[in-house]
């Protein structure tokens, strides 16, 4: 198998007095989707943090393979003075690619919004700027913590679909932090559950089916139930 864009190993991770990981190892393959599920406070973010190089303050190793990560966090997080094409390309001035800029507001559907301000747009809009300043770093791999979880479901259904639209796109790998089993099982190539504090993988899942995934399939109806069982025990440890 290819060398991986990242293989991390977390050997112990605190937080003052408090552990929060404990042996986490972690590898990511070129275009490949995972995401990570568990208790609420059981060191998700933390672990994407690690990996991202916002956080160096671990006992481990991380290994990285030359290219951009780039980071989508759970609020959109968007300078309110700053347009929608300034957002993206995360400037106040003109030295940004404003052609690069236009097409990824195309691919995210909001054309028409360039010159708008965040206060203009929706929840939903607003995590497609996201998503695209995200991108325009062309990176090989995208973080994202949470980045659905304030929209309607409506919403979060239209968000994944393009989230899988634009990874293919982009020949880009996804390593995705949520709460919401229906959507890791929806997005996943392999979706990994962990224990609670502190923090291990406890169990892989693996979604051998092909995209575009039906949501009503038997088959990811099977896959839910064995991780809302793992999301049990790891909640009661």
């Amino acid at each position: 198998m290819a060398q991986p864009l990242l293989d991390i190993h977390v050997t112990r991770k605190t937080f003052g007095a408090t552990e929060v990981l404990n042996e986490v190892q972690l590898h990511l393959h070129s275009r490949e989707i995972v995401s990570l599920l568990g208790p609420s406070g059981c060191g998700k973010s933390t672990l994407l943090r690690i990996i991202a190089r916002l956080d160096r303050d671990f006992e481990g190793t991380l290994q990285r393979a030359a290219g951009e990560v780039a980071f989508v966090f759970q609020e959109p997080r968007l300078m309110p003075w700053l347009t929608v094409e300034q957002n993206i390309g995360f400037s106040d001035d003109k030295h940004y690619d404003r052609a690069w800029v236009g097409q990824l507001i195309d691919e995210v559907g909001l054309s028409g919004f360039t010159h708008a301000l965040p206060k203009a747009l929706s929840g939903g809009m607003a995590q497609r700027v996201a998503i695209a300043r995200g991108l325009y770093s062309r990176p090989q791999t995208l973080l994202l913590d949470e980045p659905f979880s304030a929209v309607d479901a409506f919403t979060r259904m239209k968000l994944q679909d393009l989230l899988l639209q634009l990874a293919e796109h982009h020949a880009i790998a996804l390593l995705l932090v949520t709460h919401d089993v229906d959507e890791a099982l929806y997005l996943s190539d392999r979706v990994l559950v962990m224990d609670n504090r502190p923090s291990s993988i406890r169990q892989t899942l693996g979604v051998d089916l092909p995209h575009p995934r039906d949501r009503r399939d038997p088959a990811l109806a099977r896959l839910k139930a064995q991780a809302l069982t793992e999301l049990h025990h790891a909640h009661v440890i």
